[in-house]
């Protein structure tokens, strides 16, 4: 059990790649607060709902209230939750922009606001940010989406000099999936998926396990000496 006696906090955890990290990390031993906006559709032993929007600042410093009072500790945060509202820039609106620019970006900041001094005041834990291929490559109708994503990378690279200041073994990473068959995906035209697959070396798209597995590594203590890193899950891309 490669995460036994851990509490971890994952968002976006109703579905797609936030539902397979939360099921990955219990069958790995963790205790799971399972956030999103949304309940969650299913039920596992270890696994605790919770219905938050990270966009709601006041809602995310009772969240960490809560965290302390009952369960005292968190080990693992994954700043999963994230949203889409493409066009190409002409065509986007400013409420297109703002609302991914709210979860994406100020989001993960609120939420890590309140947890990581729990974090830093015990000496130890791991925050995984789930950013994607988008923030380093951009995309044509993502500028929302690529900015915040690209902004994920930067928040990774800062927290993981200011949380591991003063002896406190707190590990900040990101993970960046390429194109990943969740829900989203299912209504991308065929030609398209074959397109995408088309862009990796392996010739395929991922599944929502993989980048869990990833996830996984990175929360453990086998990624003790990790930190700063942006792991790209991604099959291959631009090489």
């Amino acid at each position: 059990m490669r995460l036994e006696g851990k509490v971890a906090v994952v968002t976006g955890a109703a579905k797609g790649i936030g539902e397979q990290i939360t099921r990955k990390f219990v069958s790995e031993g963790a205790k799971v607060v399972a956030v999103d906006l949304t309940e969650l559709s299913y039920e596992l032993e270890g696994v605790a709902g919770y219905q938050l929007n990270i966009t709601n600042r006041e809602a995310c410093k009772a969240f960490a209230d809560y965290l302390q009072e009952s369960y005292g500790q968190v080990d693992i945060l994954v700043n999963n939750a994230g949203i889409t509202k493409d066009a190409l820039l002409q065509k986007m609106t400013d409420e297109m922009w703002d609302q991914v620019i709210n979860v994406n970006l100020t989001g993960v900041y609120n939420l890590s606001k309140h947890i990581a001094p729990m974090m830093i005041t015990a000496g130890k834990g791991s925050v995984i940010n789930i950013a994607s291929v988008v923030g380093e490559f951009g995309n044509i109708g993502q500028s929302n989406y690529a900015a915040t994503k690209a902004g994920v990378y930067g928040l990774t690279k800062t927290w993981a000099k200011e949380f591991a200041r003063k002896g406190a073994a707190v590990r900040v990473n990101a993970i960046s999936p390429g194109y990943v068959m969740t829900d989203m995906m299912q209504t991308v035209p065929e030609k398209l998926l074959e397109k995408f697959a088309g862009m990796t070396m392996l010739g395929r798209l991922g599944q929502p396990e993989e980048i869990a597995n990833a996830a996984c590594f990175l929360a453990s203590d086998e990624a003790s000496y990790v930190t700063g890193h942006n792991l790209s899950v991604n099959g291959g891309m631009r090489l």
